[in-house]
């Protein structure tokens, strides 16, 4: 909102206060300083000049050479290309060292004619223009004088208003905060209330749940012409556009006392006004022209013929809205709900100052106040005779009610900072009123108090947080289970983006059309058991597809993102997600299941291709494991191939041979669709159990004392033999010399010339060691030999 400076000092004496000072009273009291602009003329050296003499300039069409009297003693040549003046007129002249803002004003030649200054236009010098070309000045305007002694400069001070403060949505209501800062008491409106009588003639409250409150008051023999200098002066400093007298007089007050009001032309009034619902599929022109259909849940404002006059707290209809021809109106003040002038202004997308009070809450008890402050100002400017007293439907609501102030817990948190005296003058200068028992009464315009704290709130935030002494109250809390695993995955994050991994940050809610096999796939390693029918948790009222049920799984969120980085170019994918997934328990069971989950995805270059790497190998299944094996470094990891539809490449993640999660390669059809040239791999895995494994207690071992030694053997296999099967039968064995074993070269032939087809070369080395003495050679020999003999016997291989 935009709070012109000199408006407020209709209200305040601010002289002696800087605009930093305000700033700085705001913004400690909790209403944030947007920005601070300066409206008027920028220089003292701009002055009230007189054209003397317009003579063509000798080398262009369009320019003249003027003498003008600046009140220097002697005249003064300028170039001019404007052409809205004749000689005697009077014109703002920008001497040389004016400053413009962005530049400043000196002598200079025009196509080879000397021109010592600038003669103006309004805009140029920080005022509207109301005509083309230069600025004519008053006749009686005094030669030499500063225009800044003539037209009043302004500050704009740009606020942004918290949705629990929509008192502060007005200068009167800016006014009361900044004198309670200031401990100035603002000066009262001189306001004529009008009478009331009820409207049951001509106001039906059809639906008084929505609309409390509806006050009509009619005047005739208006007439509807350009408002005021002072009153468009006014408007334009807070950045409205005036319109016409009536229409500028409803903003003004809605800006002065916060609370919207609507003129309508009484001609256009077929009988009696109706507030009440919609009928679905009704159709309504707004003021800005724009068409809608209404629903059966929106508001309106309506005569006896059917026509809607308006959108009730948004928007007035086009063909109810005050022209030049109008000479009756009727002026709206009302208490509209808030909750429905939001969803009606969200799902219509109109928006306009009243509907955005409206939406934050006015107060019911000033509508009547700002319909008398309205007609009492549309009747000296614009003429006419209010031709009734205020005409009532419903009461205005009371929505506040007393608050007890605990004196005792208030000396607890504020100790001798303040004390109980200092605390309700505070209120006092705030509006509150004290009852017996320390209770206060809530003025209806602060809707926000409603507890003992919020008017702690209001005593430390007027008092100042500054002048509160700093005191350490808190007490040592051992960390609980959520605050270990909090840190745990802060820790995770960390190692994960210190790889070069990004994080991201899906939605809870997908489409059900994301919920493809891919999801239904990778989550069956999880602690939630495989998805299966009747496992969705489907949303019962979503707001559109894409929201439609919970995610059974975090690989929708990358792989989208991944789609999406693809498609800017993006030649590496590393991307991490940790958060919930949700199941129905039991295929449909009123239970949910929710677990914790790291998901990860790779894929494309590992680094930027240059002189080195002219053509680096893709990411592959090997990066995502090193990635999870420096996770969790104490731990073996393994992974034990299980086919699932839709991927190339699955496989458990087994660490210490128990399950953790799983990985995944993306089919080539599925990376297709997302415009991947390269694969793609995907992890699904319990951040519980990855926990757990983490903060084991680590074993330091000490170096070995005797050497080993080491064997190879290259086996001719089944080319269908996994690895994890190989090793599987290695483990069996139980050699206790063997320490460790590692793959190290793989063979195939599809032609079958060196190998057989169907056949695969794999070749591992093996490490021996006893940790008592040296082995010889035989010892070793030996142990190698039977394990050779064993795999020989359970996978049927043969040795080349």
């Amino acid at each position: 909102m935009n709070v012109s400076l000199n408006w407020l000092s209709e209200h305040l004496k601010l002289e002696g206060f800087s605009i930093q000072q305000i700033d700085d009273l705001l913004t400690f009291a909790g209403v944030e300083v947007e920005g601070i602009t300066s409206k008027g003329i920028p220089s003292e050296l701009i002055v009230v000049a007189e054209i003397k003499e317009a003579v063509q300039h000798p080398d262009a069409d369009k320019l003249k050479v003027t003498q003008v009297d600046a009140g220097e003693g002697s005249l003064r040549q300028i170039v001019c290309g404007a052409k809205n003046y004749k000689v005697g007129d009077k014109v703002p002249c920008c001497l040389p060292g004016a400053s413009l803002g962005n530049f400043t004003i000196g002598e200079t030649k025009m196509r080879g004619v000397e021109s010592k200054g600038m003669l103006a236009a309004a805009s140029e010098i920080g005022l509207t223009d109301e005509e083309d070309g230069l600025m004519i000045l008053p006749a009686d305007a005094e030669v030499g004088k500063p225009l800044a002694e003539l037209y009043a400069s302004d500050t704009i001070i740009e606020v942004e208003v918290t949705p629990n403060r929509p008192d502060l949505l007005s200068h009167a209501g800016m006014a009361r905060e900044l004198g309670a800062l200031l401990d100035q008491v603002p000066k009262a409106l001189a306001i004529q209330q009008l009478g009331t009588t009820p409207a049951d003639a001509f106001v039906q409250l059809s639906a008084p749940e929505r609309c409390p409150l509806y006050s009509a008051v009619k005047i005739s023999g208006v007439q509807v012409k350009e408002s005021p200098a002072h009153l468009k002066a006014k408007l334009e400093a807070i950045g409205l556009t005036p319109i016409n007298n009536v229409v500028d007089i409803t903003n003004y007050v809605l800006h002065e006392l916060g609370h919207p009001l609507h003129a309508f032309d009484a001609s256009k009034i077929s009988g009696k006004l109706d507030v009440r619902l919609a009928t679905e599929g009704e159709s309504f022109t707004a003021l800005d022209a724009s068409e809608h259909q209404l629903l059966s849940e929106d508001l309106v404002i309506s005569d006896e013929s059917g026509q809607v006059l308006a959108l009730a707290g948004i928007m007035g209809g086009l063909t109810s809205g005050v022209t030049e021809t109008t000479t009756d109106i009727v002026l709206e003040a009302a208490y509209f709900t808030p909750s429905h002038v939001r969803r009606s202004s969200r799902r219509t997308a109109l928006s306009s100052d009243s509907s955005y009070r409206f939406e934050r809450g006015t107060d019911p008890q000033q509508a009547l106040a700002s319909a008398s402050f309205a007609a009492q100002l549309i009747v000296e400017i614009a003429g006419g005779t209010i031709a009734s007293e205020a005409l009532i439907a419903g009461e205005a609501p009371n929505l506040t009610q007393p608050v007890q102030l605990d004196t005792d817990k208030l000396s607890q948190l504020m100790g001798d900072d303040i004390t109980v005296e200092q605390a309700e003058t505070i209120l006092s200068k705030l509006g509150l009123t004290k009852k017996e028992s320390n209770t206060w009464d809530i003025p209806s315009f602060r809707l926000d108090l409603s507890r003992h704290i919020d008017l702690v709130e209001e005593i430390v935030r007027v008092h100042g947080l500054d002048k509160i002494t700093s005191r350490f109250c808190g007490a040592f809390v051992e960390a609980s289970e959520a605050d270990i695993a909090y840190d745990y995955q802060l820790n995770v994050k960390q190692q994960l983006a210190s790889q070069g991994f990004y994080e991201i940050q899906g939605m809870k809610l997908i489409a059900e059309s994301a919920n493809d096999n891919m999801v239904a796939q990778i989550g069956d390693a999880l602690p939630l058991r495989p998805l299966i029918e009747g496992d969705l948790i489907r949303v019962s009222l979503p707001l559109s597809e894409d929201h439609a049920i919970m995610r059974p799984s975090l690989t929708p969120s990358l792989v989208s993102t991944a789609a999406r980085n693809i498609r800017q170019g993006a030649k590496t994918l590393r991307f991490f997600e940790i958060g919930k997934q949700f199941r129905n328990a039991g295929g449909g069971k009123a239970t949910d299941l929710e677990a914790e989950s790291l998901a990860l995805l790779i894929g494309g270059e590992p680094s930027p291709t240059g002189w080195s790497n002219k053509k680096p190998m893709a990411l592959d299944l090997f990066d995502l494991k090193a990635t999870l094996q420096n996770l969790i470094p104490k731990v073996t990891l393994q992974f034990q191939q299980r086919d699932r539809e839709g991927f190339i490449i699955s496989a458990d993640v087994l660490a210490n041979g128990k399950p953790i999660g799983i990985v995944a390669q993306l089919a080539p059809s599925r990376c297709r669709e997302i415009d991947a040239t390269f694969p793609i791999f995907l992890a699904e895995l319990d951040i519980k159990k990855i926990q757990q494994l983490a903060t084991l207690s680590e074993k330091v071992s000490e170096l070995p004392q005797f050497p080993g030694s080491s064997r190879d053997a290259a086996m001719e296999a089944p080319i269908d033999l996994k690895n994890a099967d190989i090793e599987k039968a290695i483990l069996k064995h139980n050699e206790s010399l063997l320490e460790s074993f590692f793959c190290f070269d793989v063979f195939t032939d599809a032609t079958g010339e060196k190998i057989a087809a169907d056949k695969k070369s794999i070749a591992y080395s093996f490490t021996y060691r006893d940790a008592k003495k040296t082995l010889k050679a035989k010892d070793v020999d030996t142990v190698h030999q039977k394990l050779l003999d064993h795999l020989a016997k359970s996978l049927k291989v043969s040795y080349r």
